[in-house]
């Protein structure tokens, strides 16, 4: 049995990394998918063709989830299209990190419009749709960052932090409806980001991680599959970090 069969899925920011991750893991277990994608026009056509293949409806768009009358119009797409939207995936996230002393206004705005506003923007729209149908899931990604805050990250910190508050309000306000809100926190997790730094640096902190080890983004998939399956049916407002025990 597919954990996520019969369910319709949308995961923004899909073309790469942990969001490509987690909607190959959401069609390999049933769900039909929607992701967006913004700047890797053909990352995200490529996946569209690879995520068929596993025999559920599946189609990517491109929309800029910061912007609110994109996000609407997405989520009216996503219906029209699929028929239902009963799980989001907020996973659209950037970095322009610096030191506070030295960060732009426009380098605050940026990361704090495509992190948090974007998913105010999703979730209002997408809300809608689950309180007529009285069932939904909305996934946010924040990260360990949100949780502890790091030193050159204070607009990305911000922003991870802002989607847990955010998050655990959603889970109050839209819980007697049966939608669940939940956040997860991932710590050091090897991307296409990752790859490029310096190995001893690397190992300097996995040394730091209780589990000696990087993260896969199949280990934040993983959870976002059991989340947005039935599986945890009475979690909601909860903080799950991917860490290895950073934290």
């Amino acid at each position: 049995m597919k954990l996520l069969a019969g369910k319709t899925a949308l995961i923004t920011g899909a073309s790469k990394g942990i969001g490509r991750k987690i909607a190959e893991e959401f069609a390999k277990q049933g769900a039909n998918v929607a992701f967006t994608y913004l700047s890797s026009v053909e990352k995200g056509e490529a996946l569209e063709q690879e995520l068929q293949a596993f025999g559920t409806q599946v189609k990517g768009y491109r929309s800029d989830a910061s912007k609110f009358a994109e996000a609407e119009q997405l989520i009216t797409s996503i219906v029209a299209d699929f028929g239902a939207l009963d799980v989001v995936v907020n996973n659209a996230g950037i970095t322009k990190d610096g030191l506070l002393m030295r960060m732009s206004e426009e380098n605050w705005d940026d990361v704090i419009n495509v992190n948090l506003k974007s998913v105010f923007n999703v979730t209002k729209a997408a809300s809608k749709i689950m309180m007529k149908a009285r069932k939904g899931v909305f996934i946010n990604m924040s990260s360990v960052v949100g949780v502890q805050g790091n030193a050159g990250q204070a607009n990305y910190a911000a922003s991870k932090a802002g989607i847990i508050g955010f998050s655990k309000s959603v889970a109050k306000e839209l819980g007697s409806r049966n939608i669940r809100s939940n956040v997860v926190a991932p710590g050091f997790i090897r991307t296409e980001m990752t790859d490029v730094l310096d190995p001893k640096v690397v190992e300097g902190w996995t040394q730091d991680i209780p589990l000696k080890r990087a993260g896969e983004a199949e280990d934040v998939a993983n959870v976002c599959v059991f989340l947005a399956s039935d599986m945890s049916a009475y979690v909601t407002g909860q903080v799950l970090s991917v860490c290895g025990g950073m934290l």
